[in-house]
This record gives structure tokens, sequence and C-alpha cells, in this order.
């Protein structure tokens, strides 16, 4: 799985600013290996080697297109059922970019900004990637559809600002039924729920600083979620619940850290498959 650090940063991400020379040329890799999986595997992850180079290992198709996109798995549509099946070995290899030169490979000394602007280059070196090996097109649609807001219940929130360590861990860390924040900023925690009920959840709380927390729910089998094998980078799929008569996620949410989910409606926008591949060889 991607890093504690650089697994957090799921939510929509722009590199501009200081960076935005690096917009100037489209990134690639310079090399890439691509390989079924072996039928045994278990396990996936998909992790960052520096300076900018991917390791992806028994990972399906879908959960790439997923990451290389920045959407949940609710936004892609369209596409043969191999993509959420069929497994992959990546091994993929870049020069840094220019201008990110005197950039420290290590996730936690990178300013947000310098840590924004890594994670939206390696998505695009991905795009990139499966354009050409798996010769993948897609077309975006946006429509109304329901959403939840994230804000501030009525009792006001039970969370407190921290400052991010420069050696400390960073972002979140989600499990079935448990959730824990590390210097983690709202937009992430509201990403992240978007994962567990399969519903986009923008944030509305208005608070901007970055917080620690521990949540716990049980879960709801009903609730939309990502399918197996189809977790985003960074969520793992822990063991069952431990309290099983335990509170929902929105009783949760507001009994633990003073939020409240509402549902609403608002634009989602979709990726849509038109074409897909099976990868060219190496």
């Amino acid at each position: 799985m991607i890093t504690a650090i650089m697994r957090t940063t799921l939510g929509i991400l722009t590199a501009g600013g200081l960076f935005a020379q690096s917009a100037a040329v489209p990134l690639t890799f310079e090399v890439a290996s691509i390989k079924p999986s072996a039928p045994d595997a278990r396990g996936t992850s998909l992790q960052l080697q520096p300076p900018d180079g991917l390791r992806v290992t028994n990972a399906p198709l879908r959960m790439l297109i997923i990451f290389a996109y920045n959407i949940r798995d609710f936004q892609l549509s369209g596409g043969p059922a191999w993509i959420g099946t069929e497994r992959y070995d990546i091994l993929a290899k870049a020069e840094r970019a220019p201008g990110f030169e005197n950039i420290p490979d290590d996730p936690r000394k990178m300013t947000d900004e310098q840590r924004t602007a890594k994670q939206e280059q390696m998505r695009e070196r991905v795009r990139a990637l499966l354009a050409e090996r798996f010769q993948l097109v897609i077309h975006r649609e946006t429509k109304e559809a329901p959403v939840y807001a994230l804000v501030v219940a009525k009792g006001g929130s039970k969370l407190q600002a921290v400052q991010e360590s420069a050696d400390g861990p960073v972002g979140l860390r989600m499990g079935r039924g448990q959730l824990t924040g590390m210097a983690a900023p709202m937009p992430q925690l509201a990403n992240l729920l978007s994962t567990q009920l399969g519903r986009p959840v923008v944030d509305k709380t208005e608070l901007k600083g970055k917080y620690d927390f521990k949540i716990e729910w049980t879960p709801d089998p009903s609730q939309g979620g990502e399918k197996p094998g189809q977790l985003p980078p960074g969520v793992e799929a822990p063991p069952p619940p431990t309290d099983p008569d335990g509170p929902s996620i929105f009783t949760a949410l507001q009994e633990q850290l003073g939020l409240r989910l509402e549902s609403q409606k608002g634009p989602v926008e979709t990726i849509v498959i038109d074409r897909v591949e099976k990868p060219s060889g190496n």
C-alpha cells in the first residue's frame, strides 16, 4: 500500500504555483514492466519508489484507474469485467521531474504543497501508462446525484487542532469499523468517508486545522463502500468489528467527533471507459 504519508492524499489534487513548470511537459515513466500476478498472490499494494517510480503488486486495473484519476469506485463506469478481476504486477521507473531536484524523497519532510504536487505527478504518469499499455480511453460526465455534506454537529466539534510533526505519521489509516487520523485535515476525512459510504462526501465543516482522532463504529453491510479487491491505495481490509452492537458511522461521527453527515444533492463527476485492452508486452 502507499506509505502512511502518501496514502493520505486521496482528495482532489492540484499542482500549481511553484510547481506549475512541471505541467509544460507531459510526465511519463521512462520504463515500465507489466506482468500478470501469480495466481496464488495475496495482498495488494501500490508503493511509491524514489525518486519518481512506482511498484504495484497484485492490483486490478480498476484500482489503477481509480488511483490515476483520483476518484472512488462508484465514480467509474463501463469497461469489461476483467478490469476488476485480473491482477497485475508493475514496476515503473522515472527520473525526478524538472523543478523537483531539491525536494526530499521522504514525504514526511515535504511541505503540503510539495506532497500534493508529487502525488499529482504520479497520477499523471500512471494515466500515461494506462493510455499507452492498456489503450485506455475515457470521457467524463457530470450529473446531479446524492451526496453527503460533512458539517459540524449542533453541539460543536470535539476535535482539537495539532501541529504536524516532521518525523511523525501524517494522514489517515482506515480499517473495517475503525478510522484513525494523524495530523489529518478535514478534506481528507471527507474523501475517505466517501470510500466507506459509496457516495461523495463534501467537506463543509470550515475546520481549517489538522487533527488527531480515532473513530469506531459497526459497519452496515448495506452501505456502498468499496468492493473487495477495489479498495483505494492506503485503505486496508482489517478484521471484522469487535462490537457488533456498536454505533453506525453516522452516530459515531456525531458522538465521537462532533461532526454530522447531511444528505444533499450535488454535481458528481464520473469517469466512463470508452476503450481498454489487456496490456501490451514489456
